[in-house]
C-alpha cells in the first residue's frame, strides 16, 4: 500500500475536495465489473478525467485503489443487504460497525463513509464511537445520511463530512426520481461542515446545481461507472419500439 499523496490534515484534505468531484468506483454483486483490478481501472479512468477523489467499497478494493491511484480515497464497507432493489429498509448496511470502520481506515481509506441515520448499528454501538475509533486511526469520517436531522445529529456527534447519500432509501426521506437537492441546500445552511451530494446525480448539470445549493462536493457514481445499469436503461428505452421505416 502507498501512501496518500495528501496529509491526514483535516483542513489540507477538504480544501482539495471543495468544488471537486468524487467519483464512486462500486459495483453491485453479481456484476461483471464486481472485480477488484477492474474497479481500479475505473479509478485509474477517474483520475485521468479529473475526478479529486475516489470513493471505493471493501477493504480489498480500498487497498488497491490507495496503491495504484494518486487520489484520495473515501473508503466504506457495504456489509448487508442494501434494499435499493426492492426499497424495504434492510437497516444499516454501510460501514455498519467499528469493527468495518477500522478495517477500512487499515487499508488506507482517508476518509471512512459510513450510515449515520438513527437507525440502531448491528453492533449496538452510537455512531459517535465509530467517529472517535476512525478519528484515533487517523483517518475522517463522512456520515451518510437520508434527513436533515440525522445530518445535524451527525455533525454534532464529529463527523467530519456530510452527505446525502441514503436520502431515498432510508425511512423518513423522500423517494425521488433526482437527487435531492433541498437536502443538500438545508444542511449546507444548518452545518459547519462540509456537505457533500450524493445520490441520483445522473446529469453534470445536476452536480453543477449541487454545488450551487451549498454543496462542498459532490459524488457520482452510476452515471459514470456502471456500465451494466447504463445498458439496461438503454436497452429497455429501445425495447419493443418499432424503427422508423
Amino acid at each position: 500500500m502507498t501512501a496518500s499523496p495528501y496529509p491526514r490534515d483535516p483542513q489540507t484534505l477538504l480544501d482539495a475536495l471543495a468544488g471537486r468531484l468524487i467519483v464512486s468506483c462500486q459495483a453491485p454483486p453479481g456484476d461483471p465489473m464486481r472485480d477488484t483490478d477492474a474497479l481500479v481501472l475505473l479509478a485509474r479512468c477517474a483520475h485521468a478525467g479529473g475526478a479529486a477523489a475516489i470513493r471505493a467499497n471493501e477493504p480489498e478494493a480500498v487497498a488497491a485503489i490507495r496503491a495504484e491511484v494518486d487520489l484520495p480515497v473515501v473508503g466504506l464497507w457495504k456489509d448487508g443487504d442494501t434494499g435499493v432493489d426492492t426499497g424495504v429498509d434492510t437497516g444499516v448496511y454501510i460501514t455498519p460497525t467499528v469493527r468495518h470502520a477500522l478495517a477500512v481506515a487499515g487499508a488506507g481509506a482517508d476518509v471512512v463513509a459510513a450510515d449515520a441515520t438513527d437507525r440502531p448499528r448491528p453492533d449496538g454501538s452510537a455512531f459517535a464511537e465509530l467517529v472517535a475509533a476512525v478519528h484515533a486511526a487517523g483517518a475522517l469520517v463522512m456520515a451518510d445520511v437520508a434527513t436533515h436531522a440525522e445530518g445535524l445529529a451527525a455533525a454534532a456527534q464529529g463527523a467530519d463530512l456530510i452527505s446525502t447519500t441514503l436520502s431515498g432509501y432510508a425511512p423518513g426521506s423522500p423517494r425521488q426520481a433526482g437527487p435531492d437537492l433541498g437536502l443538500v441546500a438545508s444542511l449546507a445552511a444548518a452545518v459547519s461542515v462540509p456537505v457533500v451530494a450524493e445520490g441520483r446525480l445522473h446529469t453534470p448539470e445536476q452536480a453543477a446545481e449541487a454545488l450551487a445549493r451549498g454543496a462542498h462536493s459532490v459524488v457520482v457514481g452510476t452515471a459514470i461507472t456502471a456500465p451494466t445499469a447504463l445498458t439496461r436503461r438503454f436497452a429497455e428505452a429501445v425495447e419493443g419500439r418499432t424503427p422508423r421505416p
